[in-house]
């Protein structure tokens, strides 16, 4: 009777928790699509640090830089769909899907989202005391057509666009300079290889504060509170120029929907932190979280924003 009983309970189980087994099992890993010290690097490492004692199991990083976020885009697609790799997903990757000609995996197909984490601006900034304002850069680009250099990183990030849609906005003939790190991008501003750097507060913070960049104007709506004495670029005297990020994270296509619950519950947990709200903002982002829908909608939404944006001002598919 005892057997016949314990046969019966197993019977009425969903198949869903006979078949699946507990997780994570082992390290859970998620590859970042820029190099090490830019924004998504940073909030993802944080964010990552206080996830290991909840999934218990240790969280580790990849920074796979370099191809318009394709190298990690692709080392993800190809993973197990067991959620133990993930990818970051930013709004690079709506962007993507119409800037590049032809990309090897579909951002909305091979991927199935988890959540969001941030939303972000970005610093237009200039090596100290050579523009006092924004208003500034721009009239030395309009006086001198071809002659200065934005920098950003690789082509089809948010900055890389960002660099395009300001030069589009602003009227002005300048050359993008797309490097492979944020370091790299400030340094060519610093050596007085290029005029501009567009790049989060995260990532230029500490030369924000050593006085050696200066922040011309913030790309946000209105001011995210970290920098109250910089303007956004449409109070600074550029309307229509508004540029507002995010970071997310999603797994393969095909990884159980209980898989995806389970990581979405410790996000959320991890961004409803008081203090990690607070760190957030000291980096210039504001934390945020959801549904993985939510995500899902978001990322449609900025394909077709971003499509409109890049035949607006013409810039040609790479």
């Amino acid at each position: 009777m005892r057997l016949f009983a314990a046969l019966a309970a197993l019977v009425v189980l969903p198949a869903s928790a006979l078949a699946q087994p507990a997780f994570p099992q082992q390290p859970v890993r998620i590859v970042i699509p820029f190099g090490p010290g830019g924004l998504a690097d940073v909030t993802m490492r944080m964010l990552g640090d206080r996830l290991t004692p909840l999934l218990g199991k240790q969280v580790i990083f990849e920074n796979m830089p370099g191809a318009g976020g394709v190298t990690a885009a692709m080392a993800v697609k190809k993973a197990k769909p067991d959620g133990h790799t993930l990818l970051v997903v930013v709004n690079g990757t709506a962007i993507a899907k119409s800037l590049f000609k032809q990309l090897p995996y579909d951002p909305q197909a091979d991927f199935a989202p988890v959540s969001l984490v941030t939303y972000f601006d970005l610093l237009v900034l200039g090596q100290a005391g050579r523009y006092a304002a924004l208003k500034d850069l721009i009239a030395a680009a309009k006086a001198s057509p071809g002659k200065l250099n934005f920098a950003t990183i690789n082509p089809g990030s948010t900055q890389n666009l960002s660099a395009e849609l300001f030069k589009s906005v602003a009227g002005i003939d300048v050359a993008i300079v797309p490097f492979k790190t944020s370091g790299d991008a400030a340094t060519a501003v610093l050596a007085g290889n290029a005029d501009a750097v567009f790049e989060s507060y995260a990532a230029m913070k500490g030369l924000i504060a050593g006085g050696r960049l200066k922040p011309l104007a913030s790309t946000a709506e209105k001011s995210f509170g970290y920098l109250p004495e910089v303007p956004t670029a449409r109070d600074a005297g550029l309307p229509g120029y508004i540029v507002t990020g995010w970071n997310a994270l999603a797994v393969p296509a095909g990884t159980p929907p209980a898989v995806i619950a389970v990581l979405n519950k410790h996000v959320n947990a991890v961004i409803a932190q008081p203090d990690f709200k607070a760190k957030m903002l000291e980096s210039g982002t504001l934390a945020h979280a959801g549904a993985p829908e939510e995500l899902r909608k978001q990322l449609a939404d900025d394909i077709a924003k971003w499509k409109a944006v890049i035949e607006k001002a013409g810039i040609p598919q790479q």
